[in-house]
């Protein structure tokens, strides 16, 4: 087998193989916890995975992982004052596995976390290493009832079937993870209407139009004609390594020329596969994060973040959203009776499922 084999597969997943691989030849370490990507993934790709060798596996990894450039950014929602930043970071949401949801009594959702430090065998000294993970990609609201994300994240129906998009998975303070979620923000994909996954150009990004219209919250405006200029200033919001949400500021294109893609020194990690990536003066998309440098090294015993000078390492690749802009506006124009439709469905289904489940959970 060889590494074209697991295009679908996301960089966390890779990963916590490797970490497996790690932990089970150290001397007197026992098996890796749990790493979330792989939660509710079918055997048979557990099965492919373990024919690939160690070498391989850790190149793979490192094509498709982010870093930290200069100063780590990030940001918990909790700290972010600014207006137009938080309407942003409304629109983003969490890829998370179907069986991690579980309905409660009252209609909502509840979300099983794992542990970050434990799943990635981090040193106390990481950001945010007491947080809880709960997700395997990010992506954001572009139309009513449409998601862009990265093309890795989402490969068919088959995937759809598995994950749900959970929205507002953040901090509510230092402490405190929302992992309770009511019914209007939780949503099933309902089809794959636009993908392209390209080692060749570099091209990754899909679209999926969701079981019905998202209540509550506003599709993200995104470069529809023209580039953005050398060195523009940017941020990305999203769910690094699955962690609850993120902004992280102080980023800048590095490399305009790609004609796909351009490259960002953004503060991202796998996790943040399908992030938006925004301009910085106009809060406009200018496309999603797909690729990038390595996220840890270790210091003998445990993890850190690997740190990277701002004009250092390779940086971040941002799939552009003219690439993929164009497919939404046709979707959005041509589907007016079918939203209509699937709204007064999903209306209809929510007023008559008071108290009764509507997830099952499966492996």
């Amino acid at each position: 087998m060889n590494g074209g084999t697991l295009d679908g597969w996301t960089a966390d997943e890779l990963l916590a193989e490797l970490r497996m691989r790690e932990r089970a030849a150290a001397p007197g370490m026992r098996g890796a916890p749990r790493a979330r990507a792989l939660g509710a993934r079918a055997s048979v790709r557990a099965r492919d995975v373990k024919t690939i060798p160690t070498a391989q596996l850790a190149k793979l990894v490192k094509g498709r992982q982010r870093v930290v450039y200069g100063v780590d950014n990030r940001k918990d929602l909790y700290k972010v004052k600014g207006a137009a930043i938080r309407r942003s970071a409304d629109a983003v949401v969490a890829l998370v596995e179907a069986a991690d949801l579980s309905e409660q009594a009252d209609g909502s959702f509840k979300l099983a976390t794992d542990s970050y430090q434990q799943s990635y065998r981090l040193c106390g000294s990481e950001p945010f290493v007491s947080q809880p993970l709960g997700c395997f990609c990010s992506g954001f609201l572009v139309a009513k009832d449409v998601v862009a994300t990265a093309g890795h994240c989402v490969k068919s129906a088959a995937d759809l079937a598995r994950m749900r998009f959970v929205f507002g998975f953040r901090m509510k303070d230092a402490s405190t993870p929302q992992t309770t979620f009511g019914s209007d923000d939780v949503y099933r994909g309902a089809a794959v209407i636009g993908r392209a996954l390209s080692d060749g150009d570099g091209t990754d990004w899909a679209l999926v139009r969701l079981d019905r219209e998202v209540i509550g919250r506003k599709p993200v405006k995104f470069r529809a004609t023209g580039k953005i200029k050398d060195g523009a200033a940017l941020y990305v919001i999203g769910h690094p390594c699955g962690l609850p949400q993120k902004y992280a500021p102080g980023a800048n294109v590095r490399d305009n020329s790609p004609k796909p893609f351009f490259v960002a020194n953004l503060d991202t990690y796998g996790g943040n596969s399908g992030s938006p990536v925004f301009n910085a003066k106009s809060s406009v998309v200018e496309g999603i994060l797909v690729r990038g440098e390595t996220d840890f090294t270790t210091n003998g015993t445990c993890y850190v973040s690997l740190v990277c000078p701002t004009t250092g390492c390779r940086g971040e690749d941002v799939t552009r959203a003219t690439v993929w802009g164009g497919k939404v506006t046709k979707t959005v124009s041509g589907s007016s009776g079918a939203t209509k439709s699937r709204r007064a469905a999903g209306a209809k289904k929510r007023k008559s499922s008071s108290g009764v489940r509507r997830e099952k959970r499966s492996k």
